[in-house]
């Protein structure tokens, strides 16, 4: 029975999955080598050994003095071996020498020469501290007793036990004798003998040749010979060890068989290992025949089993203790392949046999090979798999058979393979390879490759054209024929590319083709305007990012081109990188395009994305690549705007999934050129050093590396040694030269004296680095980032010139100076990484850069790659290098982290879309090709190939962990996200999952600096970072010479070595341990994040005492400066020693402010410092504020905040574009902060002292606090804040206001009560609604004045219908005038009047607005007047010269509640004084006129109702909630500020909104520009392309609306209808808009999208209303301002139109920290204020020139006619108002008309009596009131208009 392929015994020890049952601690094949290697580390005499030996025989006294003698020897052995190479190996060197000393008391040259052979150069004085301390050590014992430690040690290293040795076979299951013979397959076969003696005396009696000796006669036999040769040189001492019978039948067995040369020599490889292999291959199996005899290939095949795998067993303990056992899984395809060649080898073979049964006895063969077309052409598929983990193959088969046209792989296409085994892993590499195992290394040479390019003459050079185009930018550009390969993809289409080349195959070329075709339009002769064409490039690194951004910029230059790189402290406004190229790092793109930055998304302005080493998706940095590109992908599909993709890697095995993940058409867009096509071969060594002894380890490299860099420079090249650390550089390179003296071949390494040498001598010797003066004249230097930049220049210069043979560096050369070498050396492979706080290995991108430093094709015909590093991590590099093991995906350790940052921008808001989202992840792509290791069983991938159901619990299980950490709401029920301000922080700021987990636990607001450190301490970010013992010593000098606050934890754990960590960066304290600098500046570089991230969570949360706390914590880490330092510190300029003198004296920035320079220099002791001081106070950023109040009801007060800058600008210091500041409104009692703001003082506000204004509301709460503060600090400097103190002592809130109207329960009246049916027919419905029947009396049957507040939707329109009816029935002579607010309101009114009142009842409707003005004649006979109020006022300014005004008896205000608007709303005043003139002229003639007043709820309706003269009866006051339809609204808070991405925020919630609330009804969407109605529509059409039926709001035939756009003529209007979305705005044509809103109104187009002008204008039917942000640019004040409350109002109430719905809804989009003001006043009415205060000296004009004021007592009695003399004494505070006694009230106002009339007289408007009471108008004040104009104006004109004024000058003063 054939065995099963996958068993569980071996799933279960195997990465793949485990067992449910299965517990690994017991049997984990990982764990017990683990502990193997560790029992191998601990032979011999360890310092473990040592420190125990000492405790167990010393008393306790002496131990204490020992215990410093042994630091000593620690410290000298860190001194000797080096800090960067880890405790373990300091260990190791610290036992040596002790036992170097132990039996000897004095340093000798034999000692000198022992540990110089070990360690290298050393310092000799660390040598004697170590050798005297150990003796001090020593003088406790006896020679004896220390002898016989020495010996103990030596002795259980030989006595130790060799795993498996004790081990014996047992019968006991087996009732069989050995002897007794069995059948085999049937009575007629042979039988076998269980005697194994037996069978070994006839095999090899009867195979025996004259050269081939018997069993027993063992010593003349060839194999028998070798293969005991093996056994002893090689499998001595290790476990399971075949015998030499054993090993030797297999061979024959193997030579025995129809296998061929080359498969038998790989069975051969894989059997015994290089060793024997390469002694049998001398034979080259000539004399197979001779040495074998047919029978033999029908031996036991238990027995081949057995041994096959005891020596392979044998050979991987022996070479290779710690790895895993290798187990081969097989994909159907794969078995199929393996099927189908075993069963033509079968009939092969069994043809053969027939033909000839028994070789020919000369050994040559007479048959033809036997290996068919067939079997050839299929056999690089087979191969082709085994480049890839064999489970790999589920979904990965689907592009395994295709051939592509740019896949140039060898072993595709030839199967130039070899299969062999390097320890335990099986790998392919070319056949030019070799093994030599020496005693201390294992050497594996891949010699370089031919040059395969030539292969490839016949393709043309399409360059050509191109270089033509763009000569200026291939200036430099070496022309690769790989690139010429490329170019007709990357130049001359758009498809996507997936590039995996080898180093040096140009893909700076291929990115440089790539962004020239942004450039020049693919017709190549009309650029494309670059402005829409932004391209960005991500390098991995900050090296890689300079070096591309260097050459991108002289390549890009010429076209004027700006390329920027931006790494990540980094910050770039969205202006800039409009006018870039960028090039930065993943992360920092992915944060930027986690949040918006424009009115679109960042991702949207791109056009080609270039990622360079792509294979990093292996890596930790992967799931940032496979965020950036799902979420790009998505962008193109929704978008449907083109976004390049362009993959760059030069290793990449499974570049077939990659180009999946990346979505590149592997048939046009997939190139993969292997190590053939580099330009200048590479060959590439690895050397394996076998020692386990970690300083002995360290010896062993040296002296591989010596070897190396000695055989290189023997043969006149240039070698570059890479080590890890900056130390290691002198260290190496002295221990390189110590070597080469010692040998006498330190001639080869000594420059040439050449001319030009004595020049390079003498700039050496000006260097200031010693160690660069000291080697050079041995021909070495040494090159790292500690270094000077001059001196590195210097070495590279003198390296390139050939003046130095040997250079060691540390990998910074390799990727940021490209630096020619012949041979490059990489000399250990453990790199300290802080970000995992541990030794870990150095990484294959590092490798491969380091590796593309050899042989570079302008300075190399061929090069060479050495990497030297442990056995155990040899076949890791090799695998690696050769491209064997897929790269797989890190995704989903970080999942629930990149899901909450795409809930948090908003592209994913329910399951659905997460699992969608996954799917374009590399993720996705690797769970279908290796379910197994996504811990995916084979039954589920079969049951659920699309992995569906696996990423939706995916999915649901991480937003409930989400959920539960409050960084999302996840309604799992509807299975909707929902983000929070917690989640939107964490991903703006890049903060873990874990560690907000870590905040909502330990973070409050009443926590300390101290606490504060100590929570960030603990920070996931932080996690990796551990304490080692070396470090105790100086964290804890660290923590009391640098730690300003206390650190929880102490030295001891890891959040303690944190905080200390990062209070020493902050005071600026010097480290030395190599590890404690890379941990420091890793902190460091995320505690600033982190603590913003704080910092924001505080803002969110309102604590005002620890978001002070946070902001300075903030900026503490950014300037590493204490907030109790001067802020002066912050300043280079100034010398530390004045700095300090200023903190002695106690000189604060205010004091220094106030003193002269002269005064300053004095104290200072420093004459000509005091002006740079003074400069400096000066420049520090500060403000002045100044705050009035204004209660608008007893809960909610107006607060206007001016804020001046009060500092100079110097753009070296500041910038050049502002200073960002916080401001925040603070209650201290309450400890709460009601209102914050981020705002930015721009430049030339600084320069010109220009105030900025602030308007907000804030709530009051009774009993009125003593006060608030109004608190600004600097987001970026220290000391830089203000305090501005809002005192409620004088505060004078308004009155309580009365109740509302109730709605009584009325039975609703009929039409028929009208009692005319011309009237009754004009109406569509038989009764009133309640509202119109509780006034109807009122309105329709008395003459009273009327006040209607009543919702939008109320029927207000019909209510003053009925006032004009009253008016034709009772006044036929009379006019009725309607006043509405805006001039498209009138034209609504005068559509519809026009018929109904006009043609239907004969009277004349007259429009006088500013656009229509009808002659006297056509208005004296008008019935009804519509106007506005700014025409309304203009007309009767001269009431007294105009009979129709005064022939008014009914004026009609709709809106009323306007007159209330803000004070730069011209509306308000104009209204109030229109009534105010109404009811004066009423007065005067003696002819009263009804005022009729509409509005929506009021809250002082009363007061208005007073000052109309409306009585009790006319007072109709309801609640907002009385509607004929039920109005359901819904408020959304949007963070961000900044105006234009909040917008942008808003689009996916608004296309939710509809699908949810009104997926087929008709839908109104407010926006405040007619910009955003373009760019609303548009991103609404992206995200129908996503849907199923993207046209599902357009409701008509698409051939119908065709010929419909065809009429149109806005370009962005054809294109919206056409998806069923219109777009309404003043900017349309007349026709367009009368067609939108034709086609809305019939239901054809179910969206559209509007300013807010049409909330007033038109009356659309729509079920759902969506306000799309409550702010507009005023172009006045030039800032975005809020919509008055009302506009809201008027907006909302077009849902659910009586008519038209019987329900409605609202949803409002608003800037978070405004959406408590719009939840109180959407749902309570709106209290009426005043706003003609700032403009009555303009109305007061008007009345001066009309007559009506003719003195300042007449002035003062016109203002108490206005509404604003009834709310001043209602509502004293709102118009700074401090007491309401007839004193202070008449002072008040005499003060304001003082004011008003100087303004006026200043502006040559009027002029005051000699009395200085009477008034008489100017001829400038009549033009003035005549015009319209203000005051300012015409002051202005007067002043600059001049007789000979020109045109230009004319211009110059209007505008």
């Amino acid at each position: 029975m054939a065995l099963p392929r996958l068993t569980g015994a071996l799933r279960s020890f195997s990465n793949v999955t485990k067992q449910d049952n299965y517990r690994g601690e017991v049997a984990d094949i990982k764990m017990k080598r683990s502990k193997l290697h560790e029992k191998n580390l601990d032979l011999g005499l360890t310092w473990t050994k040592i420190v125990k030996f000492l405790n167990e025989n010393l008393d306790k006294n002496e131990v204490q003095s020992v215990n410093e003698d042994l630091k000593d020897i620690l410290q000298a052995a860190k001194q000797i071996v080096g800090m960067d190479n880890g405790q373990e190996a300091i260990e190791s060197g610290a036992a040596f020498l002790f036992k170097t000393f132990c039996l000897k008391n004095f340093l000798g040259d034999n000692e000198i020469k022992e540990i110089k052979l070990m360690f290298g150069p050393f310092p000799l004085s660390s040598a004697t501290a170590a050798c005297k301390a150990t003796g001090r050590i020593t003088a406790h014992f006896s020679e004896d007793r220390l002898t016989a430690l020495v010996q103990k040690t030596e002795k259980e290293n030989e006595e130790r036990v060799i795993f498996g040795k004790n081990i014996a076979f047992s019968f006991d299951m087996h009732d069989l004798d050995h002897l007794d013979e069995l059948p085999v397959n049937g009575d007629d076969q042979k039988t076998i003998s269980l005697d194994y003696q037996k069978f070994l005396n006839e095999r090899f009696q009867e195979t025996c040749t004259p050269k081939v000796k018997s069993v027993e006669k063992t010593d003349g036999s060839f194999l028998w010979c070798e293969v005991e040769k093996y056994l002893n040189a090689t499998l001595r001492g290790t476990t399971e060890t075949p015998r030499i019978e054993d090993l030797c039948c297999t061979l024959y067995h193997m030579l025995a068989s129809v296998k061929s040369s080359d498969e038998l020599q790989n069975e051969l490889f894989q059997l015994t290992g290089p060793a024997l292999s390469q002694h049998l291959s001398q034979l080259q199996f000539q004399g197979r025949v001779s040495l074998t005899r047919p029978e033999l290939s029908q031996s036991c095949e238990m027995s081949f089993n057995s041994v096959y795998a005891s020596c392979k067993v044998a050979m991987s303990r022996n070479q290779l203790n710690d790895n895993a056992c290798q187990h081969t899984l097989n994909s159907q395809q794969q078995q199929q392949n393996k099927d189908t060649k075993r069963k033509l080898q079968d009939s092969i073979s069994y043809k053969k046999k027939k033909k000839n049964p028994l070789p020919d006895p000369t050994g040559q063969s007479r048959t033809v090979p036997w290996v068919p077309r067939k079997l050839k052409m299929e056999l690089p598929y087979p191969l082709l798999h085994c480049v890839n983990p064999p489970c790999s193959g589920l979904q990965g088969d689907i592009f395994a058979l295709q051939h592509f046209e740019e896949v140039h792989c060898s072993r595709f296409a030839q199967c130039n393979v070899s299969f062999d085994f390097l320890t335990t892993a099986s790998m392919a590499v070319d056949c030019g390879f070799k093994i030599t195992n020496c005693s201390y290394f294992t050497v594996l040479i891949i010699r370089h490759g031919f040059h395969f390019l030539q292969s490839f003459d016949h393709i043309p050079l399409y360059t050509s054209i191109i270089f033509d185009i763009a000569e200026k930018n291939f200036r430099g550009v070496k022309r690769d024929r790989v690139g010429h390969i490329l170019l007709m993809v990357s130049f001359f289409s758009f498809v996507f590319i997936n590039l995996r080349g080898p180093g040096g195959t140009a893909p700076f070329s291929v990115s440089l083709n790539e962004q020239l075709q942004r450039l020049y339009y693919p017709s190549l002769h009309l650029p494309i305007k670059k402005k829409k064409r932004r391209i960005i490039t991500q390098a991995p690194t900050r090296t890689t990012i300079k070096d591309r951004t260097h050459f991108f910029y002289v390549c890009l230059l010429p076209d004027g081109t700006v390329v920027k790189r931006l790494a990540v402290n980094q910050k770039i406004s969205f202006q800039n990188i409009l006018k870039c190229m960028l090039v930065t790092t993943p992360e920092k793109w992915d944060v930027m395009t986690r949040k918006s930055v424009g009115d679109v998304a960042l991702s949207q302005i791109v056009r080609l994305l270039i990622l360079d080493e792509v294979h990093l998706l292996h890596e930790d940095r992967g799931p940032v690549l496979e965020s950036i590109v799902a979420r790009t992908l998505r962008q193109v599909e929704s978008t449907q705007s083109m976004i390049r993709i362009l993959g760059l890697s030069a290793t990449l095995p499974n570049y077939l999934d990659v180009a999946m993940f990346l979505h590149v058409n592997p048939h046009i867009g997939l190139f993969y050129f292997d190590g053939r096509f580099r330009p200048v071969p590479l060959g590439q060594t690895f050397l394996g050093v076998k020692s386990a002894n970690k300083a002995q380890q360290l010896n062993n490299m040296d002296e591989a590396c010596y070897e190396s860099v000695l055989k290189q420079v023997k043969a006149g090249h240039q070698v570059m040694v890479f080590v890890h650390a900056r130390n290691a550089t002198v260290r190496t390179a002295m221990s390189l030269i110590e070597r080469a003296k010692n040998n006498g071949q330190i001639p080869f390494f000594l420059p040439t004296q050449g001319p030009e040498y004595g020049h390079a001598e003498r700039q050496v010797q000006r260097s200031r680095n010693k160690q660069v003066r000291e080697l050079f004249a041995d021909g070495f230097s040494i090159h790292h980032a500690g270094m000077l930049r001059q001196d590195r220049n210097l070495v590279e210069n003198l390296f390139s010139n050939g003046h130095i043979k040997v250079l060691v560096c540390t990998a910074t050369l390799a990727w940021g100076v490209n630096l020619p070498a012949h041979a490059v050396v990489i000399k250990g492979t453990q790199v300290y990484a802080a970000k995992r706080g541990s030794y870990v290995d150095l990484g294959i991108l590092d490798v491969m850069q380091i590796f593309g430093r050899a042989g570079r094709p302008q300075f190399d015909k061929f090069g060479e790659g050495i990497i030297i590093t442990t056995h155990d991590k040899l076949s890791h590099y090799l695998t690696l290098l050769t491209q064997q093991n897929p790269i797989e995906s890190q995704f989903l350790e970080s999942l629930a982290d990149n899901l909450n940052a795409e809930i948090a921008l908003g592209t994913v808001t329910n399951v659905e879309e997460a699992v969608k989202w996954i799917s374009y992840t590399y993720l996705y792509v690797r769970m279908r090709a290796n379910p197994l290791l996504y811990g995916i069983s084979y039954k589920g991938y079969q049951m659920d190939p699309t992995l569906e159901k696996h990423r939706e619990q995916l999915v649901i299980e991480v937003g409930r962990k989400l959920d539960e950490a409050r960084m999302i709401r996840f309604e799992e029920r509807t299975g909707y996200f929902f983000s929070t301000d917690l989640g939107r922080t964490a991903s703006h700021y890049y903060i873990k999952y874990n560690t907000i987990e870590t905040f909502n636990e330990l973070f409050d607001a009443h926590k300390t600096e101290g606490d504060i450190f100590a929570i960030v301490s603990k920070a996931e970010e932080f996690d990796q970072i551990k304490v080692r013992d070396e470090e105790i010593e100086e964290l804890d000098a660290l923590l009391n010479n640098f730690c300003v606050l206390s650190a929880p934890g102490g030295v001891e754990n890891s959040y303690g070595k944190i905080n200390i960590l990062l209070q020493t960066y902050i005071s600026r304290g010097e480290l030395d341990s190599f590890s404690l600098i890379s941990d420091s500046a890793y902190v460091a570089q995320n505690a600033g994040r982190i603590f913003r991230a704080l910092f924001e969570i505080a803002l969110r949360k309102r604590w005002p005492a620890m978001t002070y706390r946070l902001l300075n914590l903030s900026k503490v880490i950014d300037k590493r400066l204490w907030c109790w330092a001067s802020p002066l510190r912050q300043f280079s300029v100034l010398p530390p020693h004045i700095l300090t003198r200023l903190e002695e004296k106690n000189l604060s920035v205010d004091k220094l402010k106030d003193m002269r320079k002269d005064e300053i220099g004095h104290i200072l002791h420093h004459v000509n410092i005091g002006l740079k001081v003074k400069q400096c106070v000066h420049q520090i950023p500060s403000v002045t504020m100044e705050a009035s109040i204004q209660p608008i009801t007893r809960t909610v007060l107006r607060v206007t905040l001016s804020i001046c800058p009060d500092f100079m600008w110097n753009d070296q210091v500041h910038g050049t574009v502002g200073e960002p500041w916080w401001i925040w409104v603070e209650d201290p009692t309450n400890d709460h902060i009601y209102h914050s703001e981020y705002f930015l003082i721009l430049k030339k506000q600084v320069i010109r002292k220009e105030a900025q204004i602030l308007v907000f509301t804030i709530p009051i709460f009774e009993p009125l606090p003593s006060q608030y503060y109004i608190r600004a600090l600097s987001d970026r400097w220290l000391g830089a804040e203000a305090v501005c103190i809002i005192n409620f002592q004088h505060l004078i809130l308004p009155e309580r206001h009365p109740p509302h109207t109730e709605l009584l329960d009325l039975q609703p009246l009929p039409v028929t009560a009208l009692g005319c049916g011309e009237y009754e027919a004009l109406y569509n419905f038989t009764h009133f609604n309640p509202v119109q029947t509780q006034i109807f009396h009122t309105l329709y049957h008395t003459d009273c004045n009327v006040l209607l507040g009543a919702p939008t939707g109320s029927g207000k329109t019909v209510a003053a219908e009925l006032a004009i009816f009253r008016v034709f029935n009772k006044y036929p002579n009379s006019k009725a005038v309607y006043i509405a607010p805006l001039k498209a309101l009138v034209r609504e009114r005068m559509d519809d009047w026009k018929v109904r009142i006009e043609e239907k009842l004969g009277k004349k409707v007259v429009e006088l607005t500013g656009d229509v003005t009808p002659d006297m004649k056509s208005i004296a006979k008008a019935d009804l007047i519509v106007t506005t109020p700014e025409k309304w006022d203009g007309v009767s300014r001269s009431w007294q010269n105009r009979n129709y005004v005064q022939q008014v008896t009914i004026l009609i205000i709709d809106e009323i509640h306007l007159l209330g608007g803000y004070h730069w709303d011209e509306r308000g005043p104009v209204l109030e004084v229109i009534v105010s003139r109404t009811n004066f002229i009423s007065s005067h003639t003696e002819k009263p006129v009804r005022i009729v007043g509409l509005s929506t709820a009021l809250a002082n309706a009363r007061d208005l109702a007073d000052w109309l003269n409306i009585k009790e009866m006319g007072l109709f006051n309801f609640r907002p909630s009385v509607r004929p339809v039920p109005l359901e609204v819904h408020i959304q808070g949007f963070p961000g500020q900044h105006y234009c991405p909040r917008m942008a925020s808003m689009n996916k919630p608004t296309f939710q909104a509809i699908r949810s609330h009104s997926p087929a009804k008709p839908v109104l969407i407010f926006v405040s520009s007619r910009r955003q109605t373009r760019l609303t529509a548009l991103e609404l059409i992206a995200f129908l392309a996503t849907e199923e039926d993207p046209k599902q709001w357009l409701n008509m035939d698409e051939r119908e609306m065709e010929s419909i756009i065809g009429t149109l003529r806005d370009s962005n209007l054809k294109l919206t209808l056409a998806f069923g979305i219109g777009m309404h705005h003043a900017g349309l044509h007349e026709r367009d808009r009368k067609t939108v809103e034709e086609l809305f109104v019939n239901c054809k187009v179910q969206v559209l999208i509007a300013t807010s002008t049409l909330a007033w204008g038109v009356n659309f039917p729509a079920h759902l209303v969506i306000i799309k942000g409550t702010e507009y640019y005023d172009g006045k004040t030039r800032r975005y301002v809020d919509f008055p409350i009302t506009d809201v109002l008027q907006m909302m109430g077009r849902a659910g139109r009586p008519q038209f719905d019987d329900q409605g809804k609202a949803v409002i989009l608003v800037h978070d920290i405004k959406k408590d003001f719009y939840k109180k006043f959407l749902y309570e009415p709106f209290p009426v204020e005043s706003s003609l205060l700032e403009v009555l000296s303009d109305h007061l004009n008007a009345e001066i020139a009309g007559g009506t004021i003719t003195s300042k007592q007449d002035a003062m009695d016109y203002i108490t006619w206005t509404y604003f003399f009834r709310r001043l004494i209602m509502n004293p505070s709102y118009y700074s108002l401090g007491d309401v006694s007839h004193d202070s009230v008449n002072k008040f106002l005499s003060n304001l008309v003082e004011k008003s009339l100087v303004e006026l007289e200043h502006s040559y408007c009027i002029k005051i009596g000699e009395d200085n009471r009477s008034i008489e108008t100017r001829t400038y004040g009549r033009i003035a009131s005549y015009y319209y104009l203000k005051h300012q104006t015409v002051k202005m004109f007067k002043e600059h208009l001049k007789p000979e004024c020109s045109v230009e000058e004319l211009l110059s003063i209007l505008s």
